[in-house]
């Protein structure tokens, strides 16, 4: 699809790499990648493809470049398929400055799917050598947050959704946020809770045909499960974390029981790396995953 062709493009572009088989709809690809430059990009996915992604496509190859890199990516921010912004900004980076990453990520302009128009400017320094991460103990919970942005939509959708939100998973600091005038129209549903040691957010989109108070529950529960679950790493990052330990070359971490996704990321991983990924049960239904 055009977001995964955006990203095969720029991994050629900061690398001087070429890549036969680079085209929408392509079933095989052949990447040659050359020495990764620091420099300053901007890359357009042209759709409400996940401009997320992307950067999480970069980051690993320019933590290896020759000097500091600034990104301009431009495509969606917020859409049902990939992790919105602030799970970048809140969880991911965070979990990797553990491990030595200097990295920021800055939202310019939301981009709602299916139009998209959004905008993240990040800044990568590079880091020779990552530290291993042990994260399995997410300690006392210090606060909860609950944000519903909306664009282009009547405000009456997103209070209910906030109120649906609330039923499951309540909370004090929790704001309805009109976003900054842009293409296209949405809204979603994010979900915080900050521990000690870790900081997961869930978060759910409005789609045509789902009510309100469906989009709001659902982020809500998300929430209360992870909770429930006594796990200091969510689904999602999860299976982010996965690379960025093989590159490091050690770590473990708690996690909830995983989806599809670990296991076939750990497939990939281990088909390039010289690692071995070993994924075990743990108390009340936790696993705990190894490199």
């Amino acid at each position: 699809m055009r977001q995964h062709l955006t990203c095969v493009k720029a991994a050629c572009e900061i690398s001087e790499g070429i890549a036969d088989g680079a085209e929408i709809g392509s079933t095989e690809l052949v990447f040659r990648a050359g020495k990764i430059r620091g420099a300053s990009y901007q890359f357009a996915i042209g759709t409400a493809g996940s401009t997320n992604l992307l950067f999480q496509t970069l980051l690993p190859a320019l933590l290896h470049a020759d000097g500091t890199s600034t990104l301009r990516l431009e495509g969606g921010t917020h859409n049902p398929l990939a992790p919105p912004f602030e799970f970048i900004d809140r969880v991911f980076l965070p979990a990797l400055r553990r491990m030595g990453v200097d990295a920021t990520a800055s939202l310019i302009q939301s981009g709602f799917a299916p139009v998209g128009g959004g905008v993240i400017e990040c800044v990568v320094q590079p880091c020779l050598k990552l530290s291993g991460i042990d994260l399995h103990e997410r300690g006392d919970l210090i606060s909860t947050r609950l944000r519903v942005p909306i664009r282009n939509l009547p405000l009456a959708i997103g209070e209910r959704i906030l109120a649906a939100a609330l039923e499951k998973f309540p909370c004090t600091d929790a704001t309805l946020e009109t976003r900054e005038p842009g293409p296209g129209r949405g809204v979603c549903c994010l979900c915080e809770a900050v521990f000690e040691n870790t900081t997961e957010l869930t978060s759910t989109f409005g789609e045509t045909n789902v009510t309100a108070e469906r989009v709001g529950s659902r982020a809500g529960k998300s929430m209360q499960d992870f909770i429930s679950s006594g796990a200091p790493v969510g689904r999602w990052l999860a299976d982010q974390l996965l690379l960025p330990m093989a590159i490091a070359g050690g770590g473990s971490f708690t996690t909830m029981i995983p989806d599809d996704h670990v296991p076939t990321n750990i497939s990939v991983i281990e088909k390039f790396l010289p690692v071995k990924f070993k994924i075990d049960d743990a108390e009340r239904g936790k696993r705990i995953i190894r490199v």
